[in-house]
């Protein structure tokens, strides 16, 4: 189940956070980024949104969206997914990643872009081209991998027009 994140969700979704960014695999966030830091960024304002997945009462993962750009590029969404340890491959990126999707429809946006999806994330990218993402390119060596190096980061795009 997917729904708004509440004020007293955050001590569920530091923890997920907290794992993602300091595996240094997935997310090209600063690993010594504080809670702080870590709720200033991740609870956006709206007419952002914050969502959790729940297993039960378990928070397994969170998603921000958001407009890409202000002005002009207001038309375009992008956000953020972060799933558990324990919930990795049992439904709940996908489950995010729609919800992310219904929402930029409903909100009116033309398209989706993912920033910085890690070229080696090969999960993610499955998921996100199985719902119809394409990559428009790659910044080669833009991210530093512990264990695969300097690898790149994808612009990924799904159009909703």
């Amino acid at each position: 189940m997917i729904r708004e994140a509440r004020g007293d969700d955050w001590p569920a979704i530091w923890p997920i956070i907290h794992d993602v960014v300091t595996e240094q695999q997935t997310f090209p966030y600063d690993p010594a980024m504080t809670e702080d830091d870590a709720r200033r960024m991740w609870l956006c304002a709206p007419p952002g949104r914050v969502v959790v997945a729940l297993d039960g009462d378990r928070v397994t993962g969170t998603a921000n969206m958001y407009a890409n750009r202000p002005g002009p590029g207001s038309h375009v969404a992008s956000g953020s997914l972060m799933v558990a340890k324990e919930a990795r491959g049992a439904g709940v990126g996908r489950a995010l990643t729609t919800d992310l999707i219904e929402w930029a429809r409903r909100s009116g946006f033309a398209a989706i872009q993912f920033n910085a999806v890690v070229a080696v994330n090969t999960a993610a990218i499955r998921l996100y081209e199985s719902l119809g993402f394409v990559t428009l390119g790659t910044a080669p060596g833009a991210f530093r991998h512990p264990v695969a190096g300097e690898v790149g980061l994808r612009i990924m795009w799904l159009d909703l027009r």
